[in-house]
């Protein structure tokens, strides 16, 4: 038995779902009228899918829809029609129609057999969309409904967020809201926005805030296998349960906060990596920079940075990793007039990466509500996750196999750009990785099919690879080339020609939707020890001209500047791609530390930062690397550095940087 929320439904009258035999689920409703006793009245007939234990858990109608959707035993969510058969009732003698007509009518005659009098005339409804075990084998939880938005709960540690499209369940995203706190088991919307989420850790009854990421209660009560029931208003919470057959009850009043928080924290541990997205402009608001950020606390995060306060406010958190974040990769339609989601805001496709060998994509939607705290609100949808041990987990008696490398971290990610509007059927989106075991790794992703497949690697370095960084060289009658550029530990910069691993890769997939052995990358075309020990920041920017200025920073504290061309088809050792190095020029000791973030601002300009704790502006040209300008900067351990320029109402470029460590920091680089 079960009741379900029903927002159709008079005070008083309720729906209520019956599971029986052969998985067989009824919709009753109940109406109770004073002085009078209940009645209960068959409203549907729904098939549970076959299981081992089929019987549902939870239930919610969404009335605009007319739909049901229930979670099983089994972990699975379940979407059946509910309004076919509401408008056949009214054809039917003896189903009453409205809840006005059951109180109105004579209930002295009445029994349990008239409550299932009709069952044979309601027909038997299968489901309309089916997400089996979507919440592992111990259980949905709870099913709620929260402006137009589907969450589910379970025992396996996250709650979900979904839609219905067209009649279907679709998972946007996925949120791990605490660490340890496994069985989740329902959530509340607070009416200032904090959502509330009530689950047991261990032997303990916790709620735990959303917005401030902290127990509000913990209360020891034996574990979760138990009757609860918990309630909140603003003056007291009370939480009862029974314990070894006592019914126990809990009472807290509200107490006036000591506590006072004067600036809230970003992340709980270093920020390892940063990317700032772009502005949104909202009416009566200063401008807002959207950034996104990875740490070691396992979670991304993006956050609104308003040009007048500099306040960071977080929209939200992607919890997702089981290890922490060391990169983060931007691709797609990423400013205004983005036919996908309207002139006003910012979309994009981000890919997060970092331990145990794990890369999460989502679809990243931010636009202006002038209506919320920070003015601005975001959507995200998950859109597909690899991870190099996932065949390991399903593997049998693994317990007594040695895992091979359980370490491998992704250090560094990029995105090949011009590969997903080549004319292909089901277009794909690559991503090169940089992996600590030593290999360049090329993922495809099919955004329809939500798959994300290894498809080509290469071991050429033999250790670990800090850095990658892709570009697309196009030349008028020669066609395009998709180049990658990789550094390791040993201060070499090598380059590849990953055209042919892609178009085959792509052929391969598209003949065959599934995993693939992974084709080789071939030999480099051109490797140059740039430095002593490692590269710990890398960067490519195409000249004018056609040329590229590859700069590199390393951990001996050095710049590495070289110009690059890219001849087609007119090389002997390499029959299609060849580079040639024009100019290269090494500044040693530039900074007194590593070197940890680069970009190259302008073919004359560049910026570095480096642990030193300043941030150098320098000036390329006929004599080298000098130094224009020094400002130091508060973020200790700098571990990533981010920029973009904007353009003046004079006409001139002003260039801003984003930095990232133990801190995160704003500054305007004077050009």
């Amino acid at each position: 038995l079960g009741w379900a929320p029903h927002p159709g439904l008079c005070p008083a009258s309720a729906a209520l779902l019956v599971s029986g035999p052969d998985g067989e689920m009824l919709w009753l409703n109940v109406t109770h009228r004073p002085g009078q006793a209940p009645r209960a009245w068959l409203r549907g007939r729904y098939q549970l899918p076959p299981c081992k234990q089929r019987w549902h858990t939870c239930a919610a109608f969404l009335s605009q829809a007319g739909l049901l959707v229930c979670g099983d035993r089994r972990g699975s969510l379940l979407l059946f029609p509910c309004s076919s058969f509401l408008e056949d009732a009214a054809e039917s003698p003896g189903i009453a129609t409205s809840s006005t007509e059951l109180i109105g009518e004579d209930t002295r005659d009445y029994s349990e057999s008239s409550c299932l009098s009709h069952k044979g005339a309601l027909p038997l409804e299968a489901p309309l969309s089916v997400l089996f075990g979507l919440h592992g084998k111990m259980g949905v939880t709870s099913v709620t409904c929260h402006e137009g938005f589907i969450y589910s709960t379970g025992r396996d540690g996250v709650y979900r967020q979904l839609c219905v499209q067209d009649q279907q369940l679709e998972v946007l995203r996925k949120h791990r809201p605490c660490k340890g706190l496994q069985w989740i088991e329902e959530l509340r919307f607070m009416p200032d926005g904090d959502l509330l989420v009530l689950g047991f850790h261990a032997d303990n009854f916790v709620v735990w805030s959303s917005r401030t990421s902290e127990n509000l209660h913990c209360i020891p009560c034996g574990g979760g296998h138990r009757s609860w029931s918990y309630c909140s208003s603003p003056l007291a919470e009370v939480f009862a349960f029974i314990k070894s057959g006592d019914v126990m009850l809990y009472q807290h009043e509200a107490q006036p906060c000591e506590q006072q928080v004067l600036l809230a924290s970003l992340h709980g541990r270093e920020i390892t990596c940063v990317r700032h997205l772009g502005t949104v402009e909202v009416p009566g608001h200063a401008a807002l920079n959207i950034f996104l950020t990875g740490s070691e606390d396992t979670t991304a995060c993006v956050l609104a940075l308003s040009e007048s306060s500099w306040a960071a406010v977080p929209l939200t958190r992607l919890s997702d990793h089981i290890s922490s974040v060391k990169a983060l990769a931007l691709d797609g339609p990423t400013g205004p007039g983005n036919k996908d989601f309207g002139d006003k805001g910012l979309s994009t496709l981000l890919f997060s990466a970092g331990g145990r060998a794990q890369i999460e994509c989502y679809w990243l939607f931010c636009d202006r509500d002038p209506a919320s705290e920070s003015a601005v609100t975001c959507q995200v949808i998950h859109v597909a996750s690899h991870r190099l041990d996932a065949h390991w987990e399903r593997k049998k008696n693994r317990h007594r196999l040695i895992k091979m490398d359980p370490e491998t971290r992704y250090m560094s990610l990029s995105v090949v750009p011009g590969t997903s509007t080549e004319q292909q059927l089901k277009p794909w989106t690559f991503l090169a990785a940089a992996c600590s075991d030593g290999s360049v790794r090329i993922f495809g992703l099919l955004e329809a099919a939500r798959k994300l497949v290894l498809v080509a690697e290469s071991f050429h370095h033999q250790r670990c690879v800090l850095k990658v960084e892709a570009f697309l060289h196009t030349q008028a009658g020669a066609g395009r080339r998709h180049l990658l550029c990789s550094a390791a530990t040993d201060g070499s910069i090598t380059f590849w020609d990953i055209t042919n691993p892609i178009i085959d890769a792509a052929n391969i997939l598209h003949q065959a939707e599934e995993e693939m052995q992974p084709l080789a990358l071939g030999a480099p075309l051109l490797t140059i020890v740039a430095h002593s020990c490692g590269v710990n920041s890398l960067h490519i920017h195409q000249t004018p001209e056609g040329q590229y200025l590859v700069a590199s920073g390393s951990d001996d504290g050095s710049i590495h500047v070289c110009l690059l061309e890219v001849v087609l088809g007119g090389c002997e050792a390499v029959a299609e791609t060849c580079l040639r190095v024009l100019e290269r020029v090494v500044r040693p000791c530039a900074h007194a530390a590593h070197v940890t973030g680069i970009r190259v601002l302008r073919p004359d300009l560049l910026l570095s930062a480096s642990v030193d704790q300043r941030l150098t502006l320098w000036c390329w040209g006929p004599g080298g690397l000098n130094a224009l300008s020094t400002t130091f900067f508060h973020v200790p351990d700098l571990a990533d550095l981010d920029c973009w320029e904007v353009a003046e109402a004079s006409g001139a470029m002003q260039y801003y940087c984003v930095l990232c460590g133990q801190g995160l920091e704003v500054l305007h680089a004077m050009a």
